[in-house]
């Protein structure tokens, strides 16, 4: 039996609170804990597979180009070396998220250093990775390549180009005016676990356990990859070692062992190095962004613009959006936003951790702290004054909108101080100390969503579906939503992930998980309950159960009558989504130290303030936002993909050279929720949260910078010398 709901309506009801049992929202351990911490979760690659062949890809040594040929006699008689793949269905980019079709394959065109071209596979690792570095390709190389934007003519996304009123005439008449340009460097998604797969077939059906994040789209990238017919393949990813938008899309490890495998006709697991990971799969785009805000004598907004350079390979159709919280976070009424795209010949672009606003927000919000310093008012107050009552530019209602509370409960909680700002306020020994605040937006996602839930006759739930985890809670509020509508302890809920033979769900990525595979089980519940009000004799909304049981009533065995009952929740956004403008916003509070001598920058304490709908388990959504704060420090501070300017090989393309904050770089973290209902949302009133938590964190740092040392910086990641290069004497 099936149940569908297609969403069309705010759904005011709010369900989830009138039930008995009391697990939603509560702040339980992620039930999958204990066997991650034991190491008894099996990742993509652990697998068991009997006589599995090893599998190393060959990457490209030049930009741009033809392969003349691949010398497979150079590497076969190397011992243990079984095969060299050279297939013209190998990919050489991974798939962009929800592309749902293969990425670009035909690996004898090189269009990018690192590119993926082939495949060595033999006994052991050790020999195919000895035999992949001796493998002999000759190449046609094409000179010429532009590597960077400025080299080329970019192409403008007309369907981010927002023209209104006269934003020129605005800023030449403004009481005060901020214009300025900031730059981002690239980024890493930097997953722990690195990108694996062990592909297995059997004459007629392909297996393969791989690390993804996204099995609805990935199943049909990869069939289609192949050649194949979808119901030729199974994937299974029950869990992933973090993905951070890097494993949205099918990638070329997956591609590669399914083709070995099929052609060997024996298992073949290929895992790719730190080194290709970061390479081969994504990197988020460098930016350069000016923004251009006029504001009157009290610093309300009468001009907003802001336009962004970004980059991607030819043939991609990712264009990082910046300007995504842009259209709406800030009200006025002339307004100007482009998006550009320069097509170079680095690795492909793509989605890295909250694609967009992770890197338009601290630009951003950094010129706000610029234009709060122009009209001499608190920054908390500049924000507040701006925060506009509809969207500035489509007209339509927020679904709901907790930024002023977010803004008010994070700078009482902090010990925001609203008198007058001077950099250079405070020295402690050589250290200057200084505070920053900035704002937090991110769209809110939801997507087509089904899930499976049955009753088991001794009273237990199953529930289903090829959701992922990526470490961020999924199988724990998945068992609470089921546990909090059945009536059942979260220890009676058996949640089963990762699996394409179970219902399809949009899976992780856009922070749009919880929300939608979320709704989907709450749908198949709300059934469920309807068949046990009948065999009861109840309405639905009459029936409550608790502890297994019927309150005051039959237990659910009794009521299962030893057989199986299940449902599969189909949920669907419809209409809604085009009559509402729906995000999740916050607040992050900064303080800082900043060395005299070495520039060097320790942030002292961070607070972050974020209302995103319904909590539904109250120590994840913190770990969401404690996570996110941690990367905001890297984005400020430290993270930079380097380019070599001859070939566009990425210089530092592992954790000793890319750095990620680490443990001693991150402070306390305060995390305060402010807690909502948004019931245009999702039936369940959730909204996503993994994302917010990093948009707009680093320019909280950056204005804090400023306010320690007085340098003003427009560069991000902050490093020591840009810092000491701009501190006054």
């Amino acid at each position: 039996m099936s149940a569908h709901l297609k969403q069309d309506e705010p759904d005011t009801a709010n369900r989830l609170d009138s039930m008995k049992q009391g697990v939603i929202g509560k702040p339980l351990s992620r039930v999958e804990g204990l066997a991650k911490v034991t190491g008894t979760a099996p990742y993509a690659a652990e697998y068991p597979v009997d006589g599995c062949a090893e599998g190393v890809l060959v990457t490209a040594t030049i930009t741009r180009g033809e392969i003349v040929r691949i010398d497979k006699d150079s590497v076969l008689d190397r011992p243990g070396v079984i095969a060299v793949i050279d297939d013209e269905r190998l990919t050489t980019r991974a798939a962009q998220g929800t592309a749902n079709e293969a990425p670009q394959q035909s690996p004898q065109t090189v269009c990018y250093w690192g590119q993926p071209i082939a495949l060595v596979v033999a006994e052991t690792f050790e020999q195919a990775r000895d035999a992949a570095k001796h493998l002999v390709v000759e190449y046609r190389e094409e000179p010429g390549a532009p590597l960077f934007p400025a080299e080329v003519e970019a192409e403008e996304q007309e369907d981010e180009t927002v023209r209104q009123g006269d934003l020129a005439q605005a800023m030449s008449t403004a009481a005060h005016s901020v214009d300025v340009t900031y730059t981002t460097k690239g980024h890493a998604s930097a997953a722990m676990e690195p990108h694996a797969a062990i592909a297995e077939w059997d004459g007629e059906k392909l297996t393969v356990h791989a690390s993804l994040q996204m099995l609805n789209y990935n199943i049909t990238e990869l069939a289609d990859s192949l050649g194949l017919e979808e119901d030729k393949v199974r994937l299974v990813s029950r869990f992933v070692g973090g993905g951070f938008g890097s494993k949205l899309g099918i990638s070329e490890e997956t591609v590669a062992a399914s083709l070995a495998a099929m052609e060997l006709e024996r298992p073949v697991r290929v895992v790719m190095s730190r080194q290709q990971v970061f390479q081969c799969i994504m990197r988020r785009s460098e930016t350069t962004q000016r923004l251009r805000l006029a504001a009157d004598a009290d610093g309300r907004l009468t001009g907003f613009g802001h336009e962004a350079l970004v980059s991607n390979l030819p043939g991609e159709t990712f264009a990082e959006p910046v300007l995504q919280s842009s259209h709406f976070l800030y009200g006025a009424d002339n307004r100007e936003l482009m998006l550009n795209v320069a097509r170079i010949h680095l690795m492909t672009a793509g989605s890295v951790r909250a694609p967009g606003e992770a890197v338009g927000m601290p630009a951003l919000e950094g010129a706000m702290d610029v234009l709060a310093e122009e009209v001499g008012i608190d920054p908390v107050e500049l924000r507040l004054r701006n925060i506009p009552e509809d969207d500035p530019e489509e007209g339509l209602p927020f679904s709901s909108h907790k930024l002023a509370e977010c803004l008010r409960q994070g700078a009482e909680a902090f010990g925001w101080d609203a008198g007058p700002r001077k950099p250079r306020m405070t020295r402690e020994g050589e250290w200057w100390v200084g505070t920053g605040m900035a704002s937090a937006a991110r769209v809110h996602n939801v997507g087509e969503a089904k899930a499976r839930v049955t009753l088991k006759p001794d009273g237990t739930a199953l529930v289903e579906t090829d959701m992922t985890d990526i470490g961020t809670g999924t199988y724990t509020i998945l068992a609470q939503i089921a546990g909090e509508m059945l009536g059942l302890d979260t220890a009676d809920v058996l949640v089963d992930l990762g699996d394409t033979r179970h219902p399809r769900g949009p899976g992780s990525g856009g922070s749009w998980g919880a929300s939608s595979s979320g709704s989907a089980v709450y749908v198949a519940c709300k059934a469920l309950r309807e068949e046990l009000a009948s065999r009861v004799g109840v309405a639905e909304t009459e029936l409550d159960l608790a502890n297994g049981q019927v309150v005051g009533g039959q237990t659910l065995v009794q009521l299962l009558g030893g057989e199986d009952l299940a449902q599969e929740g189909h949920y669907e956004p419809g209409a809604i989504e085009d009559d509402f403008t729906a995000a999740g916003f916050g607040a992050f509070f900064a303080q800082v130290r900043v060395n005299h001598y070495t520039g060097e920058t320790r942030v002292d304490r961070m607070l972050g303030a974020f209302g995103f709908g319904r909590v539904l388990n109250r120590k994840t959504a913190r770990s969401q936002c404690l996570g996110g704060i941690t990367w905001s420090i890297g984005a400020a501070l430290t993270e930079a993909l380097e380019f070599d300017p001859r070939d566009g090989h990425l210089v530092n393309c592992d954790l000793a050279e890319y750095h990620v904050p680490v443990h001693r770089d991150v402070p306390d973290l305060e995390v305060i929720m402010v807690e909502e209902r948004d019931p245009a949302a999702s039936p369940i009133q959730a909204k996503g949260i993994g994302e917010l938590g990093m948009c707009g964190g680093a320019a909280a740092i950056a204005n804090a910078i400023y306010h320690a040392s007085g340098a003003r910086l427009f560069d991000y990641p902050m490093t020591p010398d840009r810092v000491l290069a701009c501190m006054p004497d």
